[in-house]
């Protein structure tokens, strides 16, 4: 086995540059054990929602055969890179990458649906980060938006397909390796397929305008933005963060986390992330002290001693032992994305050069890029902008009503389907679904382009299977992902509602009422009257009954008929079941 290498460059800062195998390598000597990295540009953001996970599987393929070890390794998938790493001795080194190459060229199908449930299993157990939402929010269900969801194309790929994926993205020309050595280790064998270098995936949208909003439920407070990449920029995030820090946890006492990071998207973009955190009862208090933070740096109220106690620790880094060695792997993801790399002394004169107005300038490039995770109530007060929660039209064409009254309707036309609730109406032209889910029990999930989604359950509308295998034919094959069976528990059903009543049960009831009403009358009249004509009889003398109330008493027979008699027939008739 031997090591297929071009003629090497060493810059100016003892990093040297050559070519193993058709890719890109670049060496700096470091004391001790031998580090390497064999970066991919391929990752989550090149996928779509119907094969997103595809990258991910091809990672844990390739990593399979090495097995539990000793041996210091690990796999990344990232939006933008894939990232196979090693830390042994020389002998280690060759044998990872080599057998990383060997399992790239073939990988291990057999080991397909196993590592597709290691895959869900991982993403059960694993915790989102704080820019996860936001990234859903800014891009929809497309390029860097891909991060903020589930790997829902594992139930749809192939063998063929992930092979395929391996074969053009995981290339020689779209690969670079870094290794902290002054050399190549003899026997490294990195034949791969070629193929193409692929770009960084351009960022989508689904925002109609910035800064904005999105409530949350992680009851804390995060703040994305894009900016290009710059050394001002990365300089802003640490001073951003030591503001938040001193004024939400030091000054207020709101936050335990009070942060902001600064982070490479792709070859010309990075995001500022600005996070802290607050219990529920401070909650308002530190919404309004975050975005006081903002307004005060994007007033141009920046401390110079903030902007020099973030330079003196960026310039510390230059003072690093074995410094080009620690500069490697951030060379090689500049090299792989096609960013420029700067030399120390340029680095060192960008950080020295940047200024209080340049902080300035980036404060209000965030603030007008903003997309704030807000819990409870907006911030529309604060100038930003409600993103958006519901879609602004419908589609034109068959409605279909839904069996439980009140609980909205479906609208199936032929450019797009939504689905009109009290909540709010979401609408999904077919072209622009990224996703549609079916399932075996007709049952459909449909996810737009703008990161919309609808679910149709049959058993909640008044549509047949007939009828949603339409959209079989109007849903663009490559966004159909066709599920497994679900347990039944999990399928919604109608909320039950009062049973209708019998024929005659109305009329049962009004009988009822109409017996009280004539009952209660007539004992009360009837017991009046009875009453009367006891008190007459005792009182009468030879003379009779005085003539006045004799009318008297006639009268009050005469109205005890009227409530007796009927009431007396409604009984009967009631006895005899003919109500």
């Amino acid at each position: 086995m031997t090591t297929h290498e071009t003629a090497s460059a060493t810059d100016t800062d003892g990093i040297t540059e050559t070519t193993v195998d058709g890719i890109r390598t670049v060496l700096a000597p470091r004391s001790g054990l031998l580090t390497a990295g064999l970066l991919f540009r391929v990752g989550r953001a090149d996928e779509t929602l119907a094969t997103s996970g595809i990258t991910h599987l091809v990672e844990h393929l390739a990593l399979h055969r090495h097995g539990l070890g000793d041996l210091h390794y690990n796999g990344a998938t990232a939006a933008t890179y894939t990232h196979f790493h090693v830390t042994g001795t020389p002998a280690d080194v060759v044998e990872y990458l080599n057998g990383v190459c060997a399992a790239l060229r073939d990988l291990p199908m057999d080991r397909l649906e196993t590592e597709k449930e290691i895959l869900r299993t991982e993403a059960a157990g694993r915790s989102h980060g704080p820019g996860q939402a936001a990234a859903l929010w800014r891009y929809g269900s497309r390029s860097y938006g891909l991060v903020g969801y589930a790997e829902a194309g594992l139930h749809r790929l192939t063998a063929d397909d992930v092979r395929a994926w391996a074969r053009t993205r995981f290339t020689a020309e779209n690969a670079v390796l870094w290794i902290t050595g002054d050399r190549v280790p003899e026997g490294l064998d990195l034949t791969l397929p070629t193929g193409a270098w692929h770009p960084a995936p351009a960022a989508t949208s689904a925002l109609p305008v910035t800064p904005a909003y999105f409530q949350g439920d992680d009851g804390g407070v995060v703040l994305t933005a894009v900016v290009p990449r710059s050394t001002e920029a990365g300089l802003f995030a640490e001073v951003l963060g030591k503001e938040l820090f001193r004024e939400l946890r030091q000054k207020s006492g709101y936050s335990y986390t009070a942060t902001a990071d600064y982070s490479s998207r792709d070859t010309d973009s990075a995001t500022v992330t600005a996070m802290a955190d607050a219990l529920p009862q401070k909650q308002d208090a530190l919404v309004g002290a975050f975005i006081d933070v903002f307004a005060k740096l994007r007033a141009g109220r920046i401390d110079q001693a903030d902007l020099d106690a973030v330079r003196a620790s960026a310039l510390a880094q230059f003072d690093t032992p074995e410094l080009a060695a620690c500069l490697l792997p951030g060379h090689a993801m500049n090299l792989l994305l096609r960013h420029r790399n700067l030399t120390a002394a340029e680095a060192r004169a960008e950080i020295e050069a940047v200024t209080v107005a340049d902080l300035h300038r980036v404060a209000r490039a965030v603030w007008d890029d903003a997309l704030m995770q807000v819990p409870g109530r907006g911030v529309d007060w604060a100038g930003l902008a409600a993103a958006p929660t519901e879609s602004a039209g419908i589609a034109t064409g068959r409605r279909y009503s839904a069996v439980n009254e009140g609980n909205g309707s479906l609208l199936l036309g032929r450019e797009g389907i939504s689905l009109v609730a009290p909540r709010g109406q979401v609408t999904i032209p077919y072209a622009d679904c990224t996703l549609m889910q079916v399932y075996p029990d007709g049952a459909r999930h449909l996810v737009g382009a703008d990161g919309f989604t609808l679910t149709i359950e049959p058993t909640l509308f008044h549509v047949t299977a007939a009828e949603l295998a339409a959209l079989d034919r109007v849903v663009p094959a490559a966004s159909v992902v066709r599920m497994p069976p679900r347990d039944p528990e999990r399928i919604p059903q109608p909320r039950k509602t009062a049973p209708k009543a019998e024929p005659g049960t109305a009329r049962h009831t009004w009988f009822t009422v109409l017996l009280w009403v004539l009952g209660i009358p007539a004992v009360l009249v009837g017991g009046f009257t009875a009453l009367l004509a006891y008190v007459a009889t005792r009182t009468a003398g030879d003379g009779g009954i005085p003539a006045e109330d004799a009318r008297f008493l006639f009268a009050c027979l005469i109205l005890s008929a009227v409530f007796v008699i009927p009431w007396s027939i409604l009984v009967r008739r009631r006895k005899q079941g003919l109500n």
